[in-house]
């Protein structure tokens, strides 16, 4: 049986739920394969519609699933109230840009003389890969698990979905996928359009079946190896999209230290501690002068940090991983700045900590992911000494930087540089927890926040689950009606041209 943990208590319960065994994966994939005619049928609009459906039956289940949620995971009842709207209008944007068509990259090249001969007629565009395999997050319920982002965009390419739970959230995750499913079944839709399956062995034999034809995982670089060494024992390989490890640095220049500290230090001290330090966009680090401009910043940091509780994290592994991370930071040199006394309690408690080491005493083995409510500040004494200092820093999903307004235009294009090549979205004057689901968003960046080029978050991550088809000499009657002459109602390039949709 499957069991579940609230991390307020430590108090373990039973579920009704069981682990996955290989009939049950194999009847589960096999509806997947079969669902996929289903939903291609659908067309763009009518999934459009779908995923319209599916926000409302989330949205229809919010008490019952905030509660699971709450109970499975301690986060607050308001951040996953949030968490649920959020996955909400991500099924709703997908469903946008499914009626824009332009994700197709429609693209008709007639027939025509060239100069090495006769050309033939060509159309192209982006067709579903076919059933995909999701495994949900520790840390985003919801938003990063059934349903979530991956699952919005699987869907919305026309990819049934097949979860893999996590096992820190069974029950959510079933209630989730049963609200997913209610709103398939109510547009007479099959099985198989969206299941969940339990237990780490379901999870590596689910990557292995030939009927899964891409993964996506939020998750640790362990995690991502194991399911890799699974899909490599596959005789065809598929495409794993995983977001890793992020340690997201944030640059805080004299001039912004001069201008607002305790301002910075109330929005770094909210970016590191929200949801107990458990983003993948929390900062990590934070480089901050040594001049006393920098240490009032540090000193009002350090306040809200030494008058704060404790945070309860989402299960014992983690609690135990954040409190050898700690210990492992101070052997290597940092020094602990602030960390409150918290009471012993029978659940996931922790205490914030606040760690500072100036430089150059950072060192590799500081300037690392620490999954919880920890921040190393670092001083420095001079903006010449960031470059070397970040190159120590792991690539990371975000960097951030904050300008005053007597900083060197130079240095902060210096900074800019550097962050372009060693994250996927720079952040100034700002925090990078709290991601947009929007049509420019990108939610990725170099290893190992990402194994890949592709963003989890916004509009252009249903590119994951696509691949490109063309048909040559093409009847008529073979062909999409987004590839057909006349067809207006979605941007295409035509013989080298952009033609926009027309409505």
């Amino acid at each position: 049986m499957v069991s579940t943990v609230d991390p307020r208590d430590g108090r373990t319960r039973t579920t009704d739920l069981s682990e996955t065994d290989e009939a049950g994966l194999e009847a589960i994939t096999g509806q997947a394969s079969q669902a996929a005619r289903w939903l291609s049928g659908l067309g763009r609009l009518g999934r459009a519609d779908l995923l319209d459906a599916i926000a409302a039956s989330l949205e229809a289940r919010r008490v019952d699933l905030v509660a699971a949620a709450e109970a499975e995971t301690g986060l607050s009842h308001a951040r996953l109230d949030q968490e649920l709207t959020r996955s909400a209008i991500q099924f709703r944007m997908f469903g946008d840009v499914l009626r824009d068509g332009g994700y197709l990259e429609a693209a008709i090249d007639h027939a025509a003389d060239t100069p090495l001969g006769r050309g033939p007629d060509l159309r192209r565009m982006l067709v579903p890969l076919g059933p995909v395999a999701v495994f949900g997050a520790s840390n985003f319920p919801f938003a990063f698990s059934v349903a979530g982002g991956d699952t919005a965009a699987a869907l919305a390419a026309g990819c049934p979905a097949v979860l893999k739970a996590h096992p820190s959230h069974p029950l959510t995750s079933h209630a989730s996928a049963e609200a997913i499913a209610a709103a398939v079944r109510d547009l007479g839709g099959p099985d198989g359009v969206i299941a969940a399956v339990y237990g780490e062995q379901a999870g590596r034999s689910l990557v292995r079946h030939p009927a899964i034809r891409a993964a996506a995982l939020t998750g640790s670089v362990g995690a991502a190896r194991a399911i890799q060494a699974a899909i490599d024992e596959r005789p065809d390989p598929i495409p794993l999209y995983a977001e890793l490890s992020s340690v997201n640095p944030i640059v805080v220049l004299p001039g912004a230290a001069a201008d607002r500290a305790e301002q910075i230090a109330e929005g770094l001290f909210a970016s590191f501690t929200n949801s107990g330090g458990q983003l993948c966009t929390k900062p990590g680090l934070a480089f901050v002068p040594s001049d006393p401009s920098g240490a009032r910043l540090v000193d009002a940091l350090r306040e809200k940090v030494a008058a704060t509780g404790g945070a309860i994290l989402l299960n014992d592994r983690i609690r135990a991983a954040y409190e050898q991370q700690a210990t492992a930071f101070e052997q290597a040199g940092a020094r602990v700045s602030a960390r409150p006394q918290i009471d012993a309690d029978p659940g996931f408690r922790v205490a914030p900590t606040l760690l500072e080491v100036a430089l150059p005493g950072l060192t590799a083995e500081i300037a690392d992911e620490c999954f919880g409510p920890l921040l190393v500040v670092v001083r420095y004494d001079d903006v010449a000494e960031l470059d070397a200092a970040l190159a120590t820093v792991p690539p990371s999903l975000t960097g951030s930087i904050h300008r005053g307004p007597d900083d060197d235009p130079g240095v902060v294009g210096r900074l800019v540089d550097l962050f372009a090549g060693r994250s996927g979205r720079i952040v100034f004057d700002g925090y990078p927890t709290g991601v947009r689901v929007s049509w420019a968003q990108h939610h990725g960046g170099p290893w190992p926040s990402t194994n890949a080029v592709h963003t989890s978050v916004g509009a252009t991550s249903i590119r994951r689950f696509l691949r490109p088809l063309a048909w040559q000499d093409a009847p008529v009657s073979v062909l999409p009606e987004e590839l057909q002459d006349g067809y207006t109602a979605i941007p295409r390039r035509v013989d080298g041209r952009l033609e926009p949709a027309v409505a």
